[in-house]
């Protein structure tokens, strides 16, 4: 895959940071911890000579010890457990160690693994990390808010009531680890400092019987809140938001189909607010679908599209395609409608389903009756995935149903006797949930399918011999830079102006515009450079709306990106004892 050009961090640092810490309180900050690397210089200035072993090392020679260390354990888990205990005592050489093994370590700290890590937080659990506020505890929560933010700059929020984690469901209080997870990413991939992030838990309950029934879980072990107390303590904690931290970004994470667009809607011209569930799938499947539609020179507005899955992700997919068609080509709000079919376990979202089988946020996308009368259905009376196929012949096919093998060889065909080139996005993980086998969907195509998942897949080998290299449509290519854009320009709000420039530049990043037998979307490893270049976009973009809340020049957006992004390297340290802690 052809590659965009690396930026590596400086091997180190002139930086120089006054610190007030000293001895083991100092060794026990993860934020100011260098472990060996602490000079003699600043072994004898901390009162660390007799605390460390004699020998200076660089950060290259610590990361080369972690990842040993690391390879020591076999499982996935085990190295995900290994790696939490290692941001838990140096930030720089944790983020180090995995920006330079991104591809291979990014599924241990995020989805897959940190899926098992959430479903055993209460077994696993060894030191709290993040900010936990519980419902029955609501009448301290500006007070437990303020001890944790009070005197800080927070540029990221992210925080999760845990009900509809990573595919895996409610998982209470153990959504703590997805908050968490969501947060380094953004460090990672768009220099955040991670001084400046908070990840939070709302624990609202769970209904988990297998949490509630745990005498080890460490939430509230309480039945899930609904309605309007649940609205009330959610709302509580937006407003404190607002109140102290006016100008982060609040990212809202796995909350269940029933909130997720409601609570979006309600506060996203408020506050700038972000849900990855929504908008970041949105975000960078219509990336994917920017660059496949660049590949075969044609335009969104001429696609066919059907979605297989209606829940958050379906749905956002749906309203950014939607809203990208809206302000690139002028067609009005109901004409785009109408070319999108979504189909759900339900079937085809179609009237006479009725309100017990269309929730409120779907009714834009509902089809009427009376188109389907000549097609068959089965003995519930629904129109199932095929027989909207055969009947829409749609140019774009798009899975986030977790629904294994769901694009059958029936399906697929069928689509290609409509097309020359399917546009196929098979995007549910992990992989076992994949609608369909990119080899397989490439086979029933001759070749001619335009491909991206949501899992890393190998190449699939063309009729000709090539190998056909199969994009990976993952969120973390698009939602870190989308959010360092918002708090880089600290704009009022995350507009749908900045999320589509975002994905508009992350489409011309694509290889595939070059050759296409190429990726639609940047290798993973490449997921700094490209959030990097959607920040700026998205910065910008905002200047273009007049939302910023800065005061330089929208021309100064790429140079104060790159000043503002945290590296982990070592600087310099001064002991001062009036310094930040």
């Amino acid at each position: 895959m052809q590659r965009l050009v690396k930026t590596m961090f400086p091997a180190s640092s002139e930086t120089v940071f006054k610190v007030a810490l000293r001895g083991e309180t100092l060794l026990t900050s993860p934020r100011w911890n260098k472990g060996t690397a602490f000079t003699k210089e600043e072994r004898k200035q901390f009162g660390l000579t007799g605390r460390l072993p004699s020998r200076v090392n660089t950060i290259d020679e610590q990361c080369d010890r972690a990842y040993d260390q690391l390879h020591s354990n076999d499982s996935p888990i085990g190295k995900n457990s290994f790696l939490q205990s290692l941001k838990e005592q140096n930030w720089v050489l944790y983020y180090s160690l995995v920006s330079r093994h991104l591809k291979e370590l990014t599924p241990i700290i995020y989805t897959p693994t940190e899926a098992d890590a959430i479903a055993n937080y209460s077994h696993l659990f060894r030191r709290s990390e993040g900010l936990f506020l519980t419902f029955p505890d609501q009448d301290s929560m500006e007070e437990d808010f303020l001890e944790q933010t009070r005197g800080r700059e927070i540029d990221l929020i992210v925080c999760t009531d845990a009900e509809a984690i990573l595919g895996i469901g409610d998982q209470g209080v153990g959504g703590i680890g997805i908050s968490t997870a969501k947060s380094v990413i953004y460090t990672l991939l768009a220099g955040i400092n991670p001084s400046k992030s908070l990840s939070v838990t709302l624990d609202v309950g769970t209904d988990n019987e297998t949490l509630l029934n745990d005498p080890l879980y460490v939430g509230w072990p309480s039945r899930r809140v609904r309605g309007a107390e649940y609205d009330k303590f959610i709302d509580k904690f937006v407003q404190l938001v607002r109140k102290y931290q006016p100008h982060c970004l609040l990212h809202f994470e796995d909350f269940g189909v029933s909130n997720a667009q409601r609570l979006l809607e309600l506060y996203r011209n408020e506050h700038s607010v972000f849900n990855d569930d929504i908008q970041g799938t949105g975000a960078v499947t219509l990336a994917a679908l920017m660059a496949a539609v660049g590949v075969t020179r044609s335009k969104l507005a001429d696609q066919r599209y059907v979605i297989f899955g209606a829940g958050s992700a379906g749905l956002g997919i749906a309203t950014q395609v939607r809203d990208a068609i809206m302000v690139a080509d002028g067609v009005p709000r109901e004409e785009v409608n109408k070319k999108f079919c979504l189909v759900d376990r339900f079937g085809l979202i179609k009237q006479s389903l009725g309100p017990n089988k269309i929730r409120p946020a779907l009714q834009e996308f509902v089809r009427p009756d009376e188109e389907w009368t000549d097609v068959p259905t089965n003995d519930a009376g629904e129109v199932e995935l095929l027989e909207v196929v055969k009947k829409v012949k749609p140019t774009v096919l798009i899975g986030c149903s977790t629904r294994g093998g769901a694009f059958t060889e029936s399906v697929v065909r069928a689509m290609k006797e409509g097309c020359k080139r399917p546009i196929i996005l098979p995007l549910s993980n992990p992989s076992r949930l994949v609608e369909v086998d990119p080899q397989n969907a490439n086979d029933w195509t001759d070749g001619m399918a335009l491909l991206a998942t949501g899992s890393p897949f190998p190449p699939a080998k063309m009729p000709n011999g090539k190998d056909y290299v199969i994009a990976e449509c993952n969120n973390a290519l698009i939602y870190p830079g989308l959010g360092f854009g918002a708090m880089l320009s600290q704009s009022r709000r995350m507009t749908d102006g900045m999320i589509i420039a975002g994905a508009q530049r992350l489409a011309a990043l694509s290889p595939a515009l070059k050759d296409p037998d190429d990726a639609l979307l940047p290798d993973f490893q490449d997921a700094p450079v490209a959030n990097l270049e959607i920040a700026i976009a998205v910065a910008e973009q905002a200047f273009e709306e007049g939302i910023q809340g800065v005061s330089w020049a929208k021309e100064e957006a790429r140079t104060k990106a790159m000043e503002k992004q945290w590296k982990p390297v070592y600087g310099k340290y001064e002991y001062d004892k009036n310094a930040e802690k």
